[in-house]
């Protein structure tokens, strides 16, 4: 991680896909939010599975070269009717993580309806609406050609709305935390 304020972070957003993975790149400095950058992944043109897991590792690994950021955020892959399509966005979601780990980058994960909820306060909006909401927050005017890019962006700024969460509502970074503060619920 960077050695600057530490009310200044970058975060890096991923909506995970083996077609089309959406990234977006903010920077937040206290509670102000500022788009760096946005855009997507095009795999669909790619046949072989592990040639889509290669190219979604090094695409991830040059974002965070190009961008250093100091967290990365997820959307966590959803059970819908197809099981070897959650199987698909899984992979997509772990090597875009394996990039993360390989810089020693930590990482977030949230709900799909999570990011959306913290975004427009509407956890069953349309990827229309979120696009719309963010372009409000954020203050862009371009549409990106693909909705996927502005899913990305939404998964970041779902990251930096949790920091500035009411107070008393903790975070734990992993199991040793957790377990340490609550000894008394484990027993």
């Amino acid at each position: 991680m960077r050695t600057t304020k530490a009310s200044e972070r970058i975060i890096l957003g991923i909506d995970p896909g083996t077609v089309v993975l959406g990234y977006g790149v903010l920077k937040e400095v206290g509670s102000t939010l500022t788009l760096i950058s946005l855009g997507v992944i095009k795999l669909g043109h790619l046949d072989d599975h592990g040639l889509k897991l290669q190219r979604i590792f090094q695409k991830t690994s040059a974002l965070i070269a190009q961008y250093k950021p100091d967290c990365m955020a997820l959307e966590a892959p959803f059970y819908g009717k197809n099981i070897q399509v959650m199987l698909k966005l899984g992979r997509a979601q772990g090597v875009a993580m394996a990039a993360a780990l390989n810089n020693s980058i930590p990482i977030f994960e949230y709900a799909p309806r999570k990011i959306k909820q913290s975004v427009t306060g509407n956890g069953n909006a349309t990827k229309e609406q979120v696009a719309a909401m963010l372009k409000t927050l954020l203050k862009f005017e371009e549409s990106p050609q693909f909705l996927d890019a502005t899913d990305g962006l939404a998964v970041a700024v779902c990251h930096a709305f949790q920091v500035h969460a009411p107070a008393g509502k903790k975070s734990y970074t992993g199991w040793e935390a957790f377990v340490k503060d609550n000894a008394d619920r484990l027993k």
